[in-house]
């Protein structure tokens, strides 16, 4: 596959998890499985007591991984995703974290 056809499976998604997913190791959960599909982005605890992720990579993994949040880690109860497709998005806010602009990867942001 060329590198064409690569960025065309490409999305960024952005979500907000509601239910009983914080203090139930939600965000160390969406870390690991993004890290672990190749997932770039970040995942950071909202005041409201949700949890709001920013991930892209390619369509499968995506998927996959919308899979894994809608049934979270072994102690959280989720509610509900609401689910954006981002169509633009600036490669700082894919940053791992807010403190290391341009990081490759995905990483907890406070």
């Amino acid at each position: 596959m060329n590198d064409t056809n690569n960025i065309k499976n490409m999305k960024t998604i952005h979500i907000i998890v509601t239910g009983r997913v914080q203090g139930v190791g939600f965000r160390y959960f969406t870390t690991a499985r993004a890290k672990s599909l190749g997932i770039r982005g970040w995942v950071r605890n909202l005041p409201d007591g949700s949890v709001e992720t920013l991930i892209h990579g390619q369509d499968e993994a995506i998927d996959e991984m919308i899979g894994f949040l809608r049934e979270g880690p072994l102690t959280a109860v989720v509610a509900d995703l609401k689910i954006e497709e981002q169509e633009e998005i600036a490669a700082e806010e894919l940053s791992g974290s807010a403190g290391s602009p341009g990081h490759a990867g995905f990483a907890m942001r406070l």
